[in-house]
């Protein structure tokens, strides 16, 4: 059962949740992720818990990313098939709701592509140039050879993923606010040019608990620092026994300082109120050792974690099933990007067989 959580949020989460607040009136959500890999508790708490609770509150839309994959990693395509079927799984397993949500795949609705084309028509190359994540990742990312027409587009593309569907409403981690104010004048410079078509999409910016990996740094799959949601019980308490802890304590009876102790970060989103205070002055007194604190924290992990891993079997032993919802899912999304590229062609002024 998951436990209430207790929110740190740094400084500029706060003015950044200060200046994107939720919006009022929503009425049609998307957001979509790419299929790199299995998702980790990161991913939950700064994504899919959001969307979980959108999902009662709007017209919602998810879709994987499945093009977008491609930007970084077109030279090795091999798991791309296999990573969007356990990403189906771990949507559906952490409580994405067919039901109440149109999850879809990006490729099965070829309509992105085409309006991808039309604005990358109108954008221009200096806006792209300028996006902060483009130069970062050719930065970081020095090993691959990035400086393609795909990765400098792919913001284009994303743009086209949303406003594609009429979206009001993006939820978004502070890292993508400039994506989604590209997106935002994108629109913009479509409707100027056009007629009035898009709504400019507003982000939603949630307030997630800060989740460190295993080793205190940010919870990355590229840093093998992740606990996955379809991680074994086995699994959960052989990597807590191994999480880093407060590096000054080397004994059980040395006192310690919770606030910088991953463990402790973990304690303050899976364990209840009372245990954690009693917690937090067992490793300030010395009196509570770190085997038994993250004892117990694996124990609460797999409580959290435990119903998410059985439905998910459940799925993967059920593909058909899995890719049915998806499929269907994927129907619903094109209708209305079909209706979408209807006024979009109409604006400008394509000609259509039935004008002749």
């Amino acid at each position: 059962m998951e436990k209430k959580l207790i929110s740190n949020v740094d400084k500029e989460m706060k003015i950044a949740l200060e200046k994107y607040k939720e919006p009022e009136n929503i009425k049609r959500v998307l957001s979509g992720m790419r299929p790199t890999g299995k998702l980790h508790l990161g991913n939950y708490f700064g994504a899919l818990k959001a969307w979980i609770n959108l999902q009662d509150r709007a017209e919602s839309f998810f879709f994987i990313a499945d093009w977008h994959a491609i930007t970084t990693s077109y030279n090795d395509l091999s798991n791309l098939s296999e990573n969007t079927v356990e990403m189906m799984a771990d949507w559906l397993s952490a409580g994405i709701d067919p039901e109440k949500s149109t999850l879809f795949v990006q490729s099965w609705v070829k309509e992105h592509a085409e309006l991808y084309l039309l604005l990358g028509m109108i954008v221009p190359v200096r806006w792209l140039e300028r996006n902060p994540t483009y130069k970062e990742m050719m930065e970081n990312l020095k090993d691959r050879e990035l400086a393609t027409y795909g990765f400098l587009g792919y913001p284009v593309l994303q743009a086209a993923d949303i406003i594609i569907y009429r979206a009001d409403v993006v939820p978004v981690g502070i890292d993508q606010i400039p994506h989604l104010e590209l997106t935002r004048e994108i629109a913009r410079r479509f409707n100027n040019f056009f007629g009035n078509i898009f709504p400019e999409p507003r982000p939603f910016l949630s307030e997630a608990p800060k989740l460190p990996g295993l080793d205190g740094r940010k919870m990355s799959k590229s840093y093998g620092n992740c606990i996955y949601l379809s991680d074994s019980a086995e699994d959960v308490e052989k990597k807590v026994r191994g999480m880093v802890t407060d590096p000054a304590r080397v004994r059980k009876t040395d006192p310690g300082n919770p606030e910088i102790c991953p463990v402790f970060a973990y304690h303050n989103i899976f364990t209840d109120r009372e245990m954690i205070k009693e917690i937090e002055e067992g490793c300030r007194k010395g009196k509570i050792g770190c085997v038994q604190c993250k004892k117990i924290l694996a124990g609460n992990l797999n409580e959290f974690l435990s119903p998410i891993r059985e439905k998910r079997q459940e799925y993967l032993l059920n593909r058909k099933k899995m890719i049915e919802i998806f499929e269907e899912g994927s129907r619903k999304a094109k209708k209305i990007a079909a209706e979408t590229m209807e006024m979009v062609r109409d604006s400008m002024n394509f000609l259509k067989p039935e004008d002749l």
